[in-house]
């Protein structure tokens, strides 16, 4: 009788879930619209991968460090890319929306064909007129590198700047959709016109609350948001 009940909780114990925490979110080009047709890769044990049909995607994983990847292709060439680190120290929902951005051409540098030989077979040139030029061709590709990475980064922060957006925006954008809606209107409906997560938006609405603009009504499993007059 012992070595069954011993069995049986060994067995209990092995249909337990692996991995107890999600990973979710939204993938987005660099417009800020929902990309389709995505592969999405993150370095689990074994690797996880699939592709989003949607614009959405979900992972199931352990606590740990990872690296999740997406790419969109384009006649079978990646033209978009992203590379997100995520630490999972504990089970439960996490969150992380993904902005794709075009792919650098890595090895543009490395297809500059500078000549070298050819200036050296040159008996007209003088060596330091050579040495000149491949100077400053160097500095020209570095600059050039740093340029293109400025831009990059400084598209990527106006990207991330307007998918927060200011806090008094937000709350005003809510404001106008229940007023729209005639003074009442439910969260999942609000939700509808944000691309945030449904925890950022319960945050506007609660903040929205404490400043008496609004009042919720729990009806079912969902909320009424009602519009004070």
């Amino acid at each position: 009788m012992m070595r069954q009940i011993l069995m049986l909780l060994m067995l209990l114990l092995c249909l337990q879930p692996a991995y107890a925490s999600v990973v979710s979110g939204a993938i987005y080009n660099s417009e800020l619209e929902l990309q389709k047709d995505v592969k999405l890769e993150i370095n689990t044990e074994p690797r996880q991968a699939f592709i989003s049909k949607d614009g959405h995607y979900s992972f199931n994983v352990p606590k740990g460090e990872y690296t999740l990847n997406a790419l969109y292709f384009e006649s079978n060439e990646a033209v978009m890319e992203a590379d997100e680190e995520l630490s999972v120290v504990d089970d439960g929902q996490y969150t992380l929306d993904i902005i794709l951005f075009d792919v650098l051409e890595q090895g543009a540098v490395e297809d500059i064909d500078i000549g070298l030989s050819g200036l050296e077979e040159q008996d007209n040139m003088p060596l330091y007129l050579a040495a000149g030029f491949l100077a400053v061709l160097a500095i020209a590709v570095v600059l050039a590198l740093r340029f293109v990475k400025k831009k990059t980064k400084e598209a990527q922060t106006a990207v991330e700047s307007h998918l927060a957006g200011g806090p008094d925006e937000s709350l005003q954008k809510i404001v106008a959709i229940i007023k729209a809606e005639g003074g009442r209107t439910t969260q999942l409906e609000i939700r509808k016109h944000f691309p945030l997560s449904e925890a950022k938006v319960s945050l506007m609405i609660a903040e929205l609350e404490d400043k008496k603009i609004i009042r919720k009504i729990k009806k079912g499993r969902g909320n009424i948001i009602i519009l004070n007059s």
